[in-house]
């Protein structure tokens, strides 16, 4: 597979197999990541990898805290309050394009309530990810835990696996770091499904559109 083929085929899939991964070569992957760009060499990045008992364990105790309600301030603002267009325009068009697929119509608020509470259970992988950082960096380095996971989730997709980046987790902090055990000069950025692609969840049919090159990018030759 080309680095080419790799970034068109890397998506968010959003449900997986019951399908053991090799946790041996998720170890490799995470550690080969962390080849990707770093300003000053600071690799700013922590990683969590869960899996087996444990990740049964977190999940039945982040479901009994979405059943009875629970609310955490959330450790950042995952998008802009006053977000404007075409941003607002993108993220409505994506958020319809998926429901458009799994069939839940716009006026259906609980259905896509609980269509959005799989977040919480990792859309069934069987490994999660979290990646944390540390309460002192800025912008930049926070720009570095971006291409740190776009490096892994290539790699993912190069050895047939799948995964989708979940910044929701950011609503949920405390119940994260608290099972996590991070300490508290670090705060957690965003989590990661693993797994096996499930190829028959309507979800999965989704292709997110990108813009036009000529929407957001210039080219100068003077």
């Amino acid at each position: 597979m080309t680095v080419s083929e790799a970034v068109a085929a890397r998506r968010s899939v959003r449900g997986f197999l019951d399908k053991p991964v090799d946790m041996d070569l998720i170890r490799r992957l995470v550690e080969l990541a962390a080849r990707a760009p770093s300003g000053g060499n600071l690799q700013p990045w922590h990683i969590d990898v869960v899996s087996g008992l444990a990740l049964e364990r977190f999940k039945r105790d982040i479901a009994a805290k979405l059943m009875a309600g629970h609310r955490e301030t959330p450790a950042y603002d995952i998008y802009p309050p006053d977000l404007d267009d075409p941003y607002r325009g993108r993220r409505f068009a994506i958020g319809e394009a998926m429901y458009g697929h799994i069939g839940i119509p716009r006026e259906d608020k609980a259905a896509r309530r609980m269509w959005f509470a799989r977040n919480f259970a990792f859309f069934g992988a069987p490994v999660a990810l979290f990646c944390t950082v540390d309460r002192g960096m800025g912008p930049p380095q926070w720009s570095d835990l971006g291409m740190y996971l776009q490096t892994l989730m290539l790699l993912l997709v190069e050895h047939g696996l799948a995964s989708c980046a979940q910044e929701c987790w950011a609503i949920y902090p405390d119940t994260v770091t608290s099972f996590l055990g991070t300490p508290a000069h670090r705060m957690l950025f965003c989590g990661m499904a693993i797994g096996y692609e499930d190829t028959v969840e309507p979800a999965n049919a989704l292709r997110s559109e990108r813009a036009p090159l000529s929407e957001w990018a210039d080219f100068h030759a003077f």
